[in-house]
């Protein structure tokens, strides 16, 4: 008898087990990974512009790293180093991506059978013609890596980070070493510690006129050559400007959720230049202001976007809330988070036109020329270099196809735990998604 009722208590304590474990298994599932949250509410234009913008910055690494060589050519087995670097996913090949850009790329065979890369005459001239177009526009970019200094905490950031944003704000390939010191009246490379050989870049003058935000330029009428000529006594404070919003096609308005977008819209919020730290973290007032220095931050980029995970890097310097995934995604009418590949992008909406820029600054239109001569247009061109290109790895891609890259392996992504929501967040994701169409059933 005894043994019956441990038998049926035992069943019980199991069932009860599974029961459990359901219950958890639906509770732990209950936070979706990013992708899965913008699944339906994905722009497909933007998707595109991403796709390109890989593309472009491949082979504009491959142009750097020959650029460095005293000949300008590199062995082929020595790129294959840069592979990370270049977000390149296996099983695409380097030497792939190199010969099927025969217009910017060469290959040949030395006496050992080595094979090297080397660029072509119009990659050569493509690289002069972008450091003209970086000298010509230095002086824009040092206002713009000023006015970074001057939106954060102590006036001062690390010169590696800044670094990751290099060509984002069209910075020259030497900006460490030397262009950070043509502007000792903007700022100064300095260490903290003696003993600390981590250098910072440090804020030298505040310039009042150009503590005014893009959003404040549009709302005057003033232009990028004129701020200098405005008010220069100017002080930054309380703004209660509305962000431009721009939804996809698809997007169905959601003031039926209470109005939360609109009321987002009207509340007032601190300039991202005025001093933040008496703001209370996770407020409405800080969470709005974060918004204004993202989109501050976006204005200053000449593609408008940038890879998300170097934006982290700044949340205790610009005074940014932990959850910035989480406050993109919120705000997706002013941002566009893309999640092709291992690395996310987000976009400012209201700069583009479908996967267009709306204005194309001179380095825009350069890279748009690299686009255009990477990958084959029509039959393959033979390499007259070396004959024997048996060690040219290839991936089966065709040959009349542009360069493709794999949308890259959809991970857990468990450095983005950060992104997941509250019950009580301003414009609840899952709100904001139910107000859209569902693309895969329709």
């Amino acid at each position: 008898m005894a043994t019956t009722t441990t038998t049926r208590r035992v069943v019980k304590l199991a069932a009860e087990h599974v029961n459990w474990s359901k219950n958890q298994h639906r509770f732990m599932t209950s936070s979706k990974r990013v992708q899965d949250r913008s699944k339906n509410k994905r722009i497909h234009d933007l998707e595109i512009a991403t796709e390109r913008w890989k593309i472009t910055n491949r082979v504009l690494f491959l142009m750097e790293m020959l650029k460095k060589e005293p000949e300008m050519i590199m062995p082929v087995r020595s790129l294959a180093q840069y592979r990370q670097q270049m977000n390149l996913p296996k099983p695409h090949k380097i030497s792939d991506l190199i010969r099927k850009s025969p217009k910017l790329f060469e290959l040949y065979k030395d006496q050992n059978r080595v094979l090297w890369c080397g660029m072509t005459k119009k990659a050569e001239d493509l690289v002069a013609e972008e450091e003209r177009i970086i000298e010509k526009n230095q002086d824009q970019a040092a206002e713009y890596v000023t006015r970074f200094l001057m939106m954060s905490v102590d006036k001062r950031l690390r010169l590696d980070k800044i670094a990751h944003f290099r060509r984002d704000f069209g910075l020259p390939i030497d900006f460490r070493t030397n262009w950070v010191h043509k502007y000792p009246q903007h700022f100064k490379v300095v260490k903290c510690n003696v003993e600390d050989e981590i250098e910072y870049l440090e804020l030298v003058n505040w310039n009042p006129a150009w503590a005014i935000t893009e959003l404040e330029k549009k709302a005057m009428g003033i232009g990028v050559n004129e701020v200098n000529d405005h008010d220069h006594s100017h002080t930054p404070g309380l703004l209660s400007l509305p962000f431009p919003l721009k939804f996809p096609s698809n997007f169905k308005k959601v003031y039926r959720y209470g109005g939360k977008i609109e009321h987002f819209q009207k509340r007032s919020y601190l300039s991202p230049y005025a001093d933040a730290r008496g703001l209370k973290a996770g407020s409405l007032e800080f969470d709005k202001r974060a918004v204004a220095v993202m989109h501050e931050l976006l204005s200053f980029t000449i593609e408008k976007r940038l890879v998300t995970d170097h934006l982290t890097h700044f949340r205790w310097e610009l005074v940014m809330p932990q959850k910035l995934m989480r406050l993109l995604l919120k705000h997706f009418g002013i941002f566009y988070v893309s999640e092709r590949g291992k690395r996310f992008s987000v976009f400012l909406t209201e700069a583009y036109e479908g996967s267009e820029l709306i204005e194309k600054g001179p380095l825009v239109l350069w890279k748009e020329k690299v686009l255009s001569l990477a990958g084959y247009r029509g039959k393959r061109k033979k390499i007259e270099t070396f004959s024997d290109v048996s060690d040219v790895e290839d991936d089966g891609l065709s040959e009349n196809e542009n360069i493709r890259v794999q949308l890259g392996q959809e991970d857990a992504m468990g450095s983005l735990e950060d992104a997941l929501l509250s019950d009580n967040d301003e414009m609840e994701i899952r709100e904001v998604c139910s107000a859209y169409e569902n693309t895969e059933a329709s």
